[in-house]
């Protein structure tokens, strides 16, 4: 079974040692350092790239741009079906390791 987003997000976010949340009015922020590279929130999760791969994820099933700027993508799926699940996992692994370094 698919836990929900915010599950899933935090299931993903566990693995990565240096990853930190904090929550503040309904939004959970992932950072490495002050880096954030990820949210989660009413909206779906955020998720910060480069600029590049942002673009071209924002064009992926349930993705857009996000109000945040170029860098960061909105990924909201109705499903979270295997192909949803893989997208959330290559993207905050790829925000992460921007993050750090």
């Amino acid at each position: 079974m698919i836990p929900s987003l915010p599950a899933l997000v935090a299931e993903i976010v566990i693995e990565l040692p240096k990853a930190r949340g904090l929550s503040a009015d309904g939004v959970i922020t992932w950072s490495v350092g002050d880096q954030p590279f990820a949210t989660v929130g009413p909206a779906g999760v955020e998720v910060r790239l480069d600029p590049t791969i942002a673009a071209a994820a924002g064009r992926t099933p349930d993705a857009g741009p996000s109000p945040r700027g170029a860098e960061w993508v909105r990924f909201d799926p109705l499903e979270l079906d295997g192909h949803a699940v893989d997208r959330l996992r290559a993207w905050l692994e790829l925000a992460y390791r921007r993050a750090e370094g």
